[in-house]
């Protein structure tokens, strides 16, 4: 009889063990929460979700309205209206923005701006193909939400940004999220879910945004009605007409090869951080490595001077400078062997370069440009516009064939003729090989950010990328990495010798950005 209680009992108790393995799993969770919501049928023909609500401002008793909409594949908007005054954040599948309270619409920069691209790819994907909507999920925990047990799920997105969901482990619907919004901390609870066209929908949801807090009764949902693009782009009255494209694209080109030949005055600083991320979105490791470099007929030539924050042995930065001098050695060999070639010669190798090199005007033949306005950038005033692919045009070389997959926003000093910030993303996969040596993912962003230094040149100050990438069809790879460039100071290529302290650059190219 006690075997027989010993083995029931050890019976029971595995069967509890595999039960809550099996809760702690997140797609096991997001599954039985696709299932309750209403279906991955139901789910997948969204292509459109409306929802309209009032609500009462806890703080001060006003009332208000609330609008959210979303839109495949990549569009947000979030809408508090209090009186006259108006809280919008919204992602228009280009570029991010807002307006406050207090101010005009304006864009979104860096994180921020990266927290609204996430949330739009977070509520449009419905937890539906997360591999495809490469959304990574892992399992925080149990939680309590206003008084009741709640599984924690973290969902992180490509470019690292994450959100923490929280579901009803009885009904398997979402109690909660957190995270930030456009730079502000967000919570948002869901009560009173009821079936519209076969979707479960939260009919009570109290949102708390910074220290405000909005109880909002939803009173219309459509699902699949129209919600029209220009829902989510920049207000039209913030917006102004855009230049001769052809003529400013002209000037910048002209200004940039002028540049590149500047460029070799020029000595500095590079610190790169690079983060590999598992496949559940957790940071696998990061590594920080500093260099100086110049530039030596066009290229960058570098020396790895610290890793980790801990200068190099004696021997290590021996090999690291036998390697800048073979690099040097190379250039030079290469640029001699120019000289030596006819001028047809070189014109053809001219044209090679050319066709290779991503310059603007590569952007103005490939693309298409929307929702131009002014705003200010860094103490300057500067023409702001988005981008996306240009449907018409027939790309003739692989750099076409790259910029053209692109999407993004682009900031430019039209007195200084350059590229201030440029922000891009991958609207899709970009095979190399057909696939075969490796697949650029969908998803995949890099910023771009340069200075005006010392009164005579645009000097790079900031890189940041966001890797999704799939070598040799086996191995994917999650990297974000940062780049800052600093310490800009005059030198001479020529003579190749020690680099001295800066005189008089300008101190922008030394500070981290506004991201």
């Amino acid at each position: 009889m006690r075997h027989a209680i010993h083995v029931s009992l050890l019976a029971s108790s595995l069967a509890f063990s595999a039960g809550f393995a099996q809760a702690q799993d997140p797609s096991k969770i997001v599954s039985d929460y696709v299932k309750a919501a209403g279906g991955s049928k139901a789910l997948s023909k969204i292509q459109t979700m409306t929802l309209e609500g009032t609500f009462t401002n806890t703080a001060d008793g006003k009332p208000g309205t609330y609008t959210f909409d979303t839109k495949l594949p990549n569009r947000y908007y979030s809408e508090l209206v209090v009186g006259d005054k108006n809280v919008i954040e919204a992602y228009n599948g280009k570029s991010a923005w807002h307006q406050s309270t207090t101010g005009d619409p304006g864009t979104l920069l860096g994180q921020e701006g990266l927290q609204l691209e996430a949330a739009s790819s977070y509520y449009n994907a419905r937890f539906l193909n997360l591999k495809k909507n490469k959304l990574a999920l892992a399992f925080v925990g149990h939680a309590q939400v206003r008084g009741k047990d709640a599984l924690q799920v973290e969902v992180t997105a490509p470019t690292g940004v994450k959100r923490q969901v929280f579901f009803d482990p009885q009904t398997h619907l979402i109690v909660k999220e957190s995270g930030a919004l456009g730079g502000v901390n967000e919570e948002i609870y869901y009560d009173d879910y009821r079936a519209m066209d076969r979707v479960m929908v939260s009919y009570k949801i109290e949102l708390h945004r910074g220290s405000e807090v909005y109880a909002v009764d939803i009173t219309r949902v459509a699902i699949n009605g129209t919600v029209g693009e220009r829902v989510f782009d920049f207000p039209i009255k913030s917006q102004v007409k855009l230049p001769d494209l052809k003529a400013l694209f002209k000037e910048i080109d002209d200004n940039q090869k002028a540049i590149d030949k500047l460029k070799e005055n020029y000595a500095g600083t590079r610190a790169e951080e690079e983060t590999d991320f598992e496949k559940d979105g957790q940071v696998k490791k990061t590594e920080v490595k500093e260099y100086t470099f110049f530039y030596l007929n066009g290229d960058e030539v570098s020396t790895l001077v610290k890793k980790d924050g801990k200068a190099l042995s004696d021997e290590e930065q021996k090999k690291e400078n036998e390697k800048t001098q073979k690099e040097i050695e190379e250039i030079q060999k290469r640029e001699a062997k120019k000289d030596a070639k006819d001028e047809k010669a070189k014109e053809e190798e001219k044209k090679d370069k050319d066709d290779e090199d991503v310059g603007i005007e590569t952007f103005l033949r490939t693309c298409q440009f929307v929702n131009p306005r002014r705003e200010r950038f860094h103490g300057q005033d500067v023409l702001v516009f988005d981008f996306e692919p240009n449907p018409e045009y027939k790309p003739r070389n692989i750099v076409e064939k790259i910029v053209q997959k692109l999407a993004g926003v682009i900031w430019i000093d039209e007195k200084a003729h350059d590229v201030a910030r440029l922000e891009a993303y991958f609207v899709g996969d970009f095979r190399f090989a057909g696939g075969l040596l490796a697949n650029l993912q969908k998803g995949t962003s890099f910023i771009f950010e340069q200075a005006y230094l010392n009164n005579e040149i645009w000097l790079p100050t900031y890189e940041e990328a966001h890797v999704g990438v799939r070598v040799l069809l086996v191995k994917g790879l999650k990297v974000n990495a940062i780049t800052r460039y600093s310490d800009y100071k005059r030198f001479n290529v020529e003579t190749l010798s020690t680099i001295e302290k800066p005189k008089s650059v300008g101190e922008a190219a030394s500070d981290k950005p506004d991201n």
